[in-house]
């Protein structure tokens, strides 16, 4: 644990946080140069690329706390990153103004992320009322999302190759087509760029993790609520910039897949973080509130996929309904814990 002053370690996370924003910045744009060279499209490379990149500080984080036997810490920073990143979407709606985001980023590929999201969050919540039976310190619900991830992404990259499903096309649909934005370097130097990046925002979400418990553990105002609205708020930064930039950008299934594949790769942060606890199943040692956010999670999802699915052109300030929704419920949710 680090020796720190509770006015240091608000210094080093807050300098952490913006290190974070930053490098996060970039990604949108390498991501999308990506997606167009690789041919993985944009929904895909947001789930895979952006998705996994981003959430390298979270993983660090929950790895470290879980690690610490900061189990609260390490749960809530998951779950409650995935409400906060899900809320953002909202916003890059709002940034977005010729139409409802969902409706304009139409994709199959993000509407099978939502629904492996929806599966994901659902086992965690059903592990803990199963047998605290462990292999090595591992309970099978964490093999059961590893293999859950890989399957859902194996089921999207299909869908976007051979779709099954097609959105109708209006004249606020946008079309994931490759552009030539002049970048000409080799592949190699763009995913070289990409790795730089998302080791400095490694790097950063290591201090965020360990300035974050420190905060915790010397504010007394306990893992859940810390976790919840420092951590999971500044690990989460880069989705809020990536998927902002990339909406500017025109690349918008990207910063959508950005949001939903970031999110079904944070829970994972529970699978890591099973790993890195050594005191048994991390699925019954996790309390009430770090719950919660499980099923506010679940109920966001759900929302923000009735949204894809409805694709409504305008709605409320020219936001979709979902994204009203979706800031009500997490505004409401955040009430409810601090209260």
């Amino acid at each position: 644990m680090l020796e720190l002053s509770v006015t240091t370690a608000c210094v080093v996370f807050a300098v952490s946080a913006a290190v974070i924003a930053v490098a996060g910045s970039y990604l949108s744009r390498i991501a999308d140069r990506l997606a167009d060279r690789t041919r993985l499209g944009e929904a895909v490379a947001g789930a895979v690329l952006l998705g996994a990149t981003t959430s390298i500080p979270g993983t660090v984080t929950s790895v470290v706390a879980a690690a610490d036997g900061n189990v609260d810490l390490a749960a809530s920073n998951a779950l409650g990153g995935i409400a906060a990143q899900t809320a953002f979407l909202a916003i890059a709606d709002m940034v977005y103004r010729r139409a409802n985001l969902e409706h304009a980023a139409a994709s199959a590929a993000n509407l099978t992320q939502s629904t492996l999201l929806i599966l994901m969050l659902a086992i965690p919540l059903v592990a803990v009322h199963t047998p605290a039976v462990t292999v090595f310190g591992v309970h099978p619900a964490t093999v059961v999302l590893l293999f859950a991830y890989v399957a859902g992404l194996r089921m999207a990259g299909r869908d976007r190759d051979n779709p099954m499903w097609q959105p109708i096309v209006t004249r606020h649909t946008r079309r994931d087509e490759p552009e030539d934005d002049g970048d000409h370097r080799p592949l190699w130097q763009l995913f070289a760029v990409f790795a730089a990046l998302a080791a400095t925002i490694g790097g950063a979400g290591m201090m965020v993790a360990r300035t974050g418990i420190v905060i915790a553990e010397r504010t007394g105002l306990g893992e859940t609520v810390v976790g919840t609205l420092l951590t999971a708020t500044a690990t989460s930064l880069p989705e809020l910039v990536t998927t902002v930039a990339a909406v500017r950008q025109g690349a918008l299934q990207l910063a959508v897949g950005g949001i939903i594949g970031g999110n079904v790769f944070d829970v994972l942060f529970l699978s890591a973080a099973d790993v890195a606890y050594r005191d048994g199943s991390i699925y019954h040692a996790i309390g009430a509130g770090s719950l919660f956010w499980a099923m506010v999670g679940l109920v966001m999802t759900a929302v923000l996929l009735l949204g894809l699915i409805r694709r409504e052109e305008h709605g409320v300030a020219n936001i979709g309904f979902e994204s009203a929704l979706l800031l009500l419920i997490y505004a409401g949710a955040v009430a409810l814990m601090v209260l």
